[in-house]
């Protein structure tokens, strides 16, 4: 299955709450309020945001330093980091993996 890229938001935004869903599966997506951060909505704590991480990295191949770890607080910031990360011509490719 090929990821989203950065052009296509939807797309991005409804294979983050698909990863969200699996970190966290008692979330209901529709629920879920772009802006505000997830720890305001429902029960996520630091172990749910290191396992959302980490489920991004296996679905994009993107590393996603800890000290990002505050850009996937919520849909929306997790949406607008993946976008600069994921090229809008390479589904699925970061752009620290593209070669020089």
């Amino acid at each position: 299955m090929t990821a989203p890229s950065a052009a296509d938001p939807q797309s991005l935004e409804a294979r983050i709450l698909a990863l969200l869903v699996e970190v966290a599966p008692d979330v209901d997506p529709a629920g879920v309020r772009p802006e505000r951060d997830f720890r305001d909505q429902f029960d996520f704590d630091s172990m749910d945001l290191f396992n959302f991480a980490t489920a991004i990295h296996g679905a994009f191949g993107i590393d996603i330093p800890e000290r990002d770890y505050r850009q996937l607080a919520s849909l929306a910031k997790c949406t607008a980091y993946l976008g600069t990360k994921l090229g809008p011509s390479t589904p699925g490719i970061s752009a620290a993996g593209k070669s020089s």
